[in-house]
């Protein structure tokens, strides 16, 4: 069955139905795009950065743990830091062992959250494809359920679960920005809406992974690189998301710079009190630069994704 329909409206609902007394329900709030310096309608953010462990991946997370088998062994996961931490976050909430593995580059912020939740941390190599090479060793070893960041199904169905609150909450939206690493969040979100809103996919240029698979017709390797590399640097988006990405996002990807993620990060805080992690920041990051420009009075929200991080680029 093709994915865009296994990962549907009616399987996204019963999915947060299934994690809705694990996670919390993050606001929306509408800010004026003059505070910006930008024209326009007000900026609707959905702040999920205040969700468990600091970021959307406690819903992926909890949905893998709730929704699967889960043996005796326990929990594998591998991770830019983000994923690590919400699924050792749902282990200890559920009772359940976790190894978590992350390469060298992860944040030490996601590093203390990720020990803090009493799992087994495994740091080594160089970038995320290296931490999943490990963990899948380790699966082998033990037979661990293995809770991927972005390419199960599961993952999708609960990231999916935040386009249902937008909806609930601002039903008004015309166009979504989203970043993207794996593509498990844009692709769990695009499946909720269907084509209902326009969806953006904001990526760093130093991690084209969704630009350069649109250019290729499938998923292909890119570089992995940027400031934002913890979180939106795999080496290609997942299998799984491709298919709905390609159905349902905007097929033009923006690409923001390093330093347009700092802006976002410093407008973030100055205006709104916001922390964010450069990963959390990048969908704004293509509204404040320009990248991404908003016509007329269009209705424009941007997906606020996550706060892991000890350098926030504060203004003055």
């Amino acid at each position: 069955m093709p994915t865009e329909l296994v990962i549907d409206r009616a399987r996204i609902a019963e999915t947060e139905r299934l994690i809705r007394p694990y996670i919390r329900r993050t606001p929306v709030i509408g800010v004026a795009a003059a505070d910006f310096g930008l024209r326009g309608a007000p900026i609707l953010f959905k702040l999920e950065q205040l969700q468990h462990t600091g970021s959307f991946k406690a819903r992926g997370a909890f949905a893998n743990l709730l929704g699967r088998a889960v043996p005796p062994a326990g929990v594998v996961a591998a991770s830019g830091g983000n994923h690590g931490a919400a699924v050792a976050f749902a282990a200890r909430r559920l009772g359940l062992p976790a190894a978590i593995f992350v390469p060298s580059v992860t944040s030490p912020a996601k590093l203390a959250r990720i020990r803090s939740y009493g799992a087994e941390l495994v740091v080594g190599g160089e970038r995320y494809a290296d931490a999943l090479a490990a963990s899948e060793r380790r699966i082998a070893e033990t037979g661990a359920l293995a809770v991927h960041a972005y390419d199960q199904e599961e993952t999708l169905l609960g990231q999916g679960s935040i386009g249902l609150e937008i909806e609930d909450d601002a039903p008004a939206v015309e166009t979504l920005l989203v970043a993207v690493g794996g593509g498990g969040l844009i692709g769990g979100i695009a499946a909720w809406y269907r084509g209902k809103v326009r969806i953006v996919a904001v990526e760093s240029e130093g991690a084209p992974t969704l630009a350069r698979a649109f250019a290729a017709g499938r998923p292909v390797n890119a570089p992995a690189g940027g400031i934002a590399v913890d979180s939106l640097a795999p080496r290609q988006v997942g299998g799984l998301m491709f298919p709905i990405a390609r159905a349902f996002v905007d097929p033009e990807v923006r690409l923001v710079t390093d330093d347009d993620i700092r802006r976002a990060q410093t407008a973030l805080w100055d205006v709104l009190r916001v922390a964010t992690e450069p990963g959390g920041a990048a969908a704004f990051a293509a509204l404040l630069s320009g990248r991404y420009r908003a016509r007329g009075e269009e209705r424009v929200a941007v997906l606020v994704c996550g706060a892991n991080t000890t350098e926030v680029h504060l203004g003055a």
